[in-house]
């Protein structure tokens, strides 16, 4: 091989071909085969994502729920990011076995954006946020993110949201029918059903627990049947689908004013960001539970994100990421390739074409589901342990704002007493002039994202 072809095709630290004006041209790791699909671990692939597709069924109706926004409309968002992932992971794969999908990470503040733009406004707000995710991946932004913003408070943040989610579906526990309502809150049909959703989540918790190194969907497949048997034989709230049409239209925002847009800009800023900042956590953990041990590029995740996410504005879908529970159950359940997203695609596609499946699907069995995920979320605490008193204490208050405000007031709150707070350090412990902090803060961003992809 020439020296003029090895300049023109030469391979990057991070397993892509770079072409002479430094764009990549292949990014599908050789050693490792093809991203997208691979003959010998189809099999395993379509078996992965079929097992998948029905575990992220309910965690989809829940976060919809959780999200303000119409069940079939998450489900359909699922779909269509589960194949814009495959198909970019022909040429960009941001990572192997990753499920892309509606994340419980950003329901509360879709839910947000719902009660203060309307529901026929966010379809614009998905675009907007969209377009800024493309600026991001333009520029290549997100390397910045994770030090510009400490991954403790982002813990931080989850926790809150965590807290919230679990909160919104503990309801759900004691429930019961309109007509099985009294004048005593406490009779005998809310005690009946306080018993089953707490005999559920026990199950649900245990099986977890056994299974989770195994096969993780388990659980839901056990919770959502066993649901399904005991609503025959007693009478439970039952999980009802909108049946919404699924149309397509430009993202127009109406009725609005300058200020209603000044608050759009600002709200979409704070969606991308917090999307774009749990999908480059959800890599660094997908890198790590990737059987083949391949690395992960975010910036080409990003790249899908971005795309599903300005498709999904024109049918007014929500916002999607690679969720870290969906990937690993794909992973656990033998995923090799982003082929497992085809099945993933399809079977929800299925259920969402036929949602009177749906409603077979009791409350509580749903319950326990989204409280289990708000649960996970707070306890990614456990991991700011590792950074130290400082860092606990940010994370801390930080979910605390998060929980009592909303999330982006309570994170732009953390932002501001974290850089007061080394600001002070700095200057009146280190004598360090005002002017030179700031110069030393954007330096020290600079050579750390430099290790970052």
């Amino acid at each position: 091989m020439s020296s003029e072809t090895e300049k023109e095709n030469k391979p990057s630290s991070s397993g892509e071909n770079i072409g002479p004006d430094g764009a990549a041209v292949l990014t599908a790791d050789k050693h490792f085969g093809a991203a997208a699909f691979q003959a010998k671990y189809a099999l395993r692939d379509a078996f992965a994502g079929t097992i998948t597709g029905a575990m992220a069924i309910p965690l989809s109706i829940g976060i919809a729920m959780m999200s303000d926004y119409p069940i079939k409309v998450g489900l359909a968002t699922v779909v269509f990011a589960s194949f814009i992932g495959w198909i970019f992971a022909w040429f960009r794969p941001g990572n192997y076995i990753g499920s892309p999908g509606i994340a419980a990470g950003l329901a509360p503040a879709l839910a947000l954006g719902v009660a203060t733009f309307g529901i026929e406004n966010m379809a614009f707000c998905i675009f907007l946020t969209a377009v800024m995710q493309a600026v991001c991946w333009h520029f290549n932004w997100q390397k910045y993110l994770l030090v510009a913003v400490p991954v403790y408070l982002v813990e931080g943040l989850l926790a809150g949201i965590g807290l919230k989610i679990f909160l919104r579906f503990f309801q759900f526990t004691y429930e019961i029918p309109e007509e099985s309502v009294t004048e005593d809150f406490w009779n005998d049909a809310r005690i009946q059903m306080a018993i089953i959703s707490a005999v559920g989540f026990g199950v649900f918790i245990y099986l977890f627990s056994k299974f989770k190194d195994i096969q993780p969907a388990i659980p839901y497949f056990a919770l959502i049947i066993g649901g399904a048997v005991v609503a025959q034989f007693i009478t439970v709230p039952m999980i009802y689908v909108e049946d919404v049409d699924l149309t397509l239209r430009l993202p127009i925002p109406t009725d609005f004013t300058i200020t209603m847009m000044i608050l759009m800009i600002l709200f979409c800023a704070m969606l991308a960001t917090i999307d774009v900042i749990e999908q480059v956590m959800s890599n660094a953990a997908i890198e790590k539970i990737d059987p083949l041990k391949r690395k992960c590029n975010s910036n080409n995740s990003l790249l899908a994100i971005w795309i599903a996410n300005l498709g999904s504005s024109f049918f007014g879908g929500m916002t999607n990421l690679d969720g870290l529970a969906k990937s690993t159950t794909n992973r656990l359940a033998g995923a090799y390739t982003k082929f497992s997203l085809v099945f993933i695609g399809s079977v929800v596609g299925f259920f969402m074409m036929n949602t009177e499946y749906l409603e077979f699907l009791p409350k509580f069995a749903l319950a326990a589901i989204m409280m289990f995920s708000g649960y996970k979320m707070i306890a990614g605490l456990v991991h700011v342990t590792h950074y130290g008193p400082y860092a606990m204490m940010l994370a801390l208050l930080t979910g605390m704002l998060v929980f009592q405000l909303g999330i982006f007031e309570g994170l732009m709150i953390a932002l501001i007493i974290h850089a007061v707070i080394h600001y002070m350090v700095y200057t009146k412990h280190d004598n360090m002039p005002g002017r030179d902090v700031i110069k030393r803060y954007f330096e020290n961003l600079k050579r750390d994202s430099g290790n970052l992809q």
